[in-house]
């Protein structure tokens, strides 16, 4: 079996299996259909990898803990295995890795702004030894995860982008975006003139991927709402596990007010901001007209 090296030089058993065949190049109709069907569930899987396992790792550890350590910090620790595997394995590139700890770093930030004692807007309840200004450090990989999703797509479906916004446009709003999560507690929240600026600047803009051997294309605004949608789905079983909490959950469980979904894609949108820029400074995401 001869072996496939991805587009960024490494070599993973799964890229074998993640390569169109051209003994398959003319099937049409139902075949072609579930053929691109299954190809696209098996990118997005592995495209996944961090963040599902990480996730299976929310789910699984208990919230005492196992072999009196915290939760938190089995957490912590099972994150850094995910990622040092992946290294080992060449699914991640050192790159790769350098950015996801850039999306750790922001995200942990974040966080210590949130739970901070003035503002409170969700906690931690739980003990562990792992905590820094009050926040568990395995918490930045929730954050690292989405950067981690967003540069395995981009490689495993050879993405482009069609009609991208000027990069320093795209870059400043990403900051504003940022800046955002923490202004809107002394000065309003103003996300829904953020995002009237980005359905503005985004609005021609399409994501163009290879699910098998063919382009296929999807308004990029769109893809931004999906990813935002399962986040916030993932949000809602870590909060009713008891990972983290929101004010309005600590008697009890209750559904994450949906507006955190208008969150999490402007979450989104920036970390993609940061990955395509990344990509710019390496080399062109634009369509030739």
């Amino acid at each position: 079996m001869a072996k496939v090296v991805s587009l960024d030089g490494q070599l993973s058993f799964l890229d074998h299996y993640l390569h169109p065949d051209p003994r398959h190049s003319n099937l049409t109709g139902l075949a072609r259909f579930a053929i691109e069907f299954l190809l696209f569930g098996l990118k997005e899987a592995r495209a996944c990898l961090f963040a599902g396992f990480f996730f299976l790792a929310v789910f699984a550890v208990p919230r005492a803990g196992w072999f009196h350590i915290p939760r938190y910090d089995l957490l912590l620790i099972i994150a850094l295995a995910i990622q040092l595997w992946m290294i080992w394995a060449k699914l991640e590139t050192l790159d790769e890795l350098k950015a996801v700890c850039l999306f750790h770093l922001v995200g942990f930030a974040l966080e210590v702004f949130k739970t901070s004692g003035s503002i409170q807007s969700w906690a931690y309840p739980d003990p562990a030894y792992t905590k820094l200004f009050g926040v568990p450090l395995f918490s930045g990989f929730m954050y690292a995860a989405v950067g981690s999703y967003i540069i395995q797509a981009w490689r495993l479906f050879d993405l482009r982008i069609k009609h991208h916004p000027p990069y320093w446009m795209a870059g400043v709003l990403a900051f504003v975006i940022y800046a955002n999560f923490f202004a809107h507690h002394f000065i309003g929240d103003y996300r829904w003139y953020i995002a009237a600026c980005l359905l503005g600047l985004y609005a021609r803009s399409t994501v163009i991927f290879r699910p098998y051997d063919r382009d296929r294309r999807m308004p990029l605004l769109l893809s931004f709402v999906l990813i935002g949608f399962f986040i916030w789905l993932a949000e809602n079983i870590s909060t009713f596990l008891g990972v983290w909490k929101y004010p309005n959950q600590l008697g009890a469980w209750s559904m994450v007010h949906v507006g955190k979904w208008s969150s999490w894609c402007l979450l989104v949108i920036m970390i993609f901001t940061i990955v395509a820029n990344l990509k710019h400074i390496k080399k062109h995401v634009h369509i030739p007209e």
